[in-house]
This record gives C-alpha cells, sequence and structure tokens, in this order.
C-alpha cells in the first residue's frame, strides 16, 4: 500500500526547487497508486510503438495503418467487461490518448467508464 508521508512524496527542501504537494494532491496520488496495485489486478502494457505494433498487425497481413493500430486497440479495449475485474491500469502509447472508438467515444474514456486507469 501506498502511504503518502513515504519518500516517494515530493517535499520541498532548502536546496531544491521542487514544490510541495498539496494534501489534497497527495491523497489523490496515494488513492491512485492504491488502484493500480489493488490486489488480484494488474496492468495491462499497450503502449507498443507504431513499429512494434506494425510487426504483429504484419503477422496476420493488415498494413501499419493509424486505422488498423487503432482497431486492434479498440478490440483490446472494448473486450467483455469482465477484463476490468483483473485491470487495475492500461499503459498507452501516445498515439493511444487520441484515438476513439468507431462510435466515437476516446479510448482513455472506455477505460475510465470500466474502472480501469489510462496511463
Amino acid at each position: 500500500q501506498f502511504i503518502p508521508s513515504s519518500p516517494l512524496v515530493l517535499r520541498k527542501q532548502e536546496s531544491s526547487k521542487m514544490p510541495v504537494l498539496s494534501e489534497e494532491r497527495k491523497k489523490e496520488l496515494a488513492a491512485t497508486a492504491n488502484a493500480i496495485v489493488a490486489p488480484g489486478k494488474g496492468i495491462l502494457a499497450a503502449d507498443e510503438s507504431t513499429g512494434t505494433i506494425g510487426k504483429r498487425l504484419a503477422t496476420i497481413g493488415l498494413e501499419n495503418t493509424e486505422d488498423n493500430r487503432r482497431q486492434y486497440r479498440q478490440l483490446l479495449f472494448t473486450a467483455d467487461k469482465e477484463v476490468a475485474k483483473y485491470l487495475s491500469g492500461v499503459i498507452l502509447f501516445h498515439e493511444t490518448f487520441f484515438q476513439k472508438a468507431d462510435d466515437g467515444t476516446p479510448f482513455v474514456k472506455l477505460l475510465q467508464d470500466q474502472g480501469i486507469i489510462p496511463g
């Protein structure tokens, strides 16, 4: 469990220009960290670069286009809702933050609506 007073929390030091986190921000970060490490859940690494995902697509005879990459990710993020029981977070590639499902819903929102933390 993440504890807000742990050394991981930024503290302003005399020799440092780092800002002090507000109590509200500390609580928010602690809640996010605890959600990510929830018992029985894991993190999906879906941050494949365009080159890496292109190799995956090539194995099934698909061209490495933005839409094919989007459709592949859509398949992952719209899988059976049961997946949310086992995923706490998903690591996304930069391109993915701006992609949407066929119905126009941003992938980030699809994940958040299932209680999965995108990042």
